[in-house]
């Protein structure tokens, strides 16, 4: 029996993921050359971690709501798994390999780092459970010290559990409630913070933790609402536009300065709140309108996970390089650009060579005769 039939995925959506992901690649190289959370370059480009919750919790909605009476929570958790963990324990490997041989004024104590102690990290990053602050082997106060974006994987699982054992069986009213409070709580976030913006999550510290569940519940589950109530509009040129769209918000240079720390954060969580949903919603209304387009969404979408959970080694060693030698950005931004299209070239070779042949290989083995849809899923960045 056929436990969940296979669906059409939205390739705008997939396209899209791809179009933030890179964005996060270039934030994280330009970053490097940043004094403060003033002057970055790409300066919204944290925000991306949010959108792919929120595109995250509509892509769960489409696979799975409809499933539940031939699928037990069980299932559903071996599906992500089977989707999710072959990359994680790819990542921190890589992680672990790129620390080993990593020299850096940023991080003087990894040298006092053992390798049994780096490779008790690696094991225990490669279940996604967080490392307490006294694991840190790198000094950022990392619950992943190895690959930084393992937190929002730890979050996005925690988001499938909740939804797995309570909020799938939430009636629409319930879960407008639920996103009610949960954009309440983000704004409280945004016009509290003390950087003015909503970066952060990836600790395991009271106000870390704080940050990293505002961020995630707000996104995930007004994505899966908008699964819910949405009726389908088409437009044309979905794709250009909602990545020109995504682009314009995550490139925004900061606003308010240091004089007026609430209004980036206001701009962070309007932006979470409105902006992000109207492009999903946008979206998945769109198809591409000729054969280019579909295998620009298809590359993007393939690439968008594997480079979220594995570019992020090579921006310790470039953001390292840059901050002992004190290379100024023009210097330093051909360098830059090799980090951004070689982070691409990884996630495409990790894609090819490894994660859809063990996923295929797991599937075969944990599903057998069933017929398996495993959802596309959000990739999601270090801020």
């Amino acid at each position: 029996m056929n436990l969940l039939n296979s669906k059409p995925h939205y390739q705008i959506l997939d396209g899209l993921r791809g179009v933030a992901a890179l964005l996060v690649v270039a934030f994280h190289v330009l970053e490097a050359s940043a004094t403060s959370h003033l002057d970055q370059i790409i300066n919204h480009g944290y925000l991306a971690v949010d959108f792919f919750f929120l595109l995250s919790g509509f892509v769960i909605g489409y696979a799975y709501d409809d499933r539940w009476n031939n699928m037990s929570v069980g299932d559903f958790f071996k599906r992500r798994l089977v989707r999710l963990q072959p990359m994680v324990i790819l990542g921190m490997i890589i992680g672990a390999i790129c620390f080993y041989f990593q020299d850096s004024v940023l991080w003087p104590m990894i040298h006092e780092v053992p390798v049994w102690k780096m490779l008790l990290v690696m094991l225990v990053g490669c279940t996604l459970l967080p490392l307490p602050v006294s694991m840190d082997i790198r000094g950022w106060t990392e619950m992943h010290p190895l690959n930084g974006p393992g937190w929002s994987l730890f979050f996005e699982y925690l988001a499938n559990i909740f939804y797995a054992l309570f909020v799938r069986k939430f009636s629409k009213l319930l879960l407008s409630i639920l996103v009610f409070l949960s954009a309440v709580f983000l704004i409280h976030l945004a016009l509290t913070s003390k950087h003015g913006d909503i970066i952060g999550g990836w600790a395991l510290q009271p106000d870390q933790l704080h940050i990293g569940f505002a961020r995630m519940t707000y996104p995930f589950f007004a994505g899966l609402l908008l699964f819910r109530v949405s009726k389908i509009v088409s437009i044309k040129n979905t794709f250009f536009l909602c990545s020109l769209l995504l682009i314009i918000v995550l490139a925004m240079p900061r606003i308010g300065g240091k004089e007026m720390l609430w209004a980036n954060g206001l701009y962070d969580s309007l932006i979470v709140i409105f902006i992000f949903p109207l492009i999903v919603f946008l979206g998945a209304g769109g198809k591409p309108e000729n054969k280019f387009a579909y295998k620009v969404c298809k590359f993007f979408g393939d690439i968008s996970y594997p480079i979220y959970i594995t570019h992020y080694p090579l921006i310790y060693i470039y953001t390292g390089w840059v901050a002992t030698n004190k290379i100024p950005l023009q210097e330093a931004l051909p360098v830059g650009v090799l980090v951004f299209f070689s982070s691409i070239a990884l996630a495409y070779g990790s894609l090819k060579l490894y994660d859809e042949p063990t996923r295929k290989w797991l599937k075969d083995k944990v599903f057998r005769n069933q017929k398996v849809e495993v959802s596309t899923i959000g990739a999601v960045s270090k801020n």
